[in-house]
């Protein structure tokens, strides 16, 4: 009498529990990791708006980009490659057309979390960010999911 079959299949069910608790492990680093990055853009996002000086309606003009010279730009640092020629995403997270106020996104590009490599004002001035920050704005909303052909069934 042979027991190899029952071995066998006993080895590959030790496999397979050995995998799934992988899979589990790197679902719950996974699930972890996106809770810190949120954390952390939420305290990015208020640590840049405690550190940046209300100048009051002003500051709204001043701040004022050219959406086409963004749109250059948005092209020549590279920033399509990872968030896409529409900025609704790729590798990188969707930046428009309802992008992060003016003053959180020139500090996450300034110092970014994750892969993102910073841009600081050596490599990017606040205007040229400012342009960009415009583009981003005059993007169009992308299609609901309920108007995509493909998803319609």
């Amino acid at each position: 009498m042979s027991t190899t079959p029952l071995h066998g299949r006993m080895k590959d069910r030790g496999a397979r529990d050995r995998w799934r608790a992988r899979g589990q492990s790197a679902a719950k680093a996974l699930l972890l990791g996106s809770l810190l990055m949120m954390a952390g853009l939420v305290w990015l996002g208020a640590s840049a708006a405690a550190q940046t000086p209300t100048k009051g309606p002003k500051a709204e003009s001043e701040a004022a980009g050219n959406a086409a010279t963004g749109k250059k730009l948005y092209v020549t640092y590279g920033c399509y490659e990872c968030h896409g020629r529409a900025a609704h995403g790729g590798t990188g997270p969707r930046l428009g057309p309802d992008a992060l106020p003016l003053a959180i996104f020139v500090q996450y590009v300034r110092h970014p979390g994750g892969t993102m490599p910073p841009y600081t004002a050596k490599v990017v001035t606040d205007q040229e960010l400012a342009d960009i920050y415009a583009f981003l704005k005059s993007l169009p909303e992308p299609p609901q999911a309920k108007d995509l052909p493909l998803l319609k069934q």
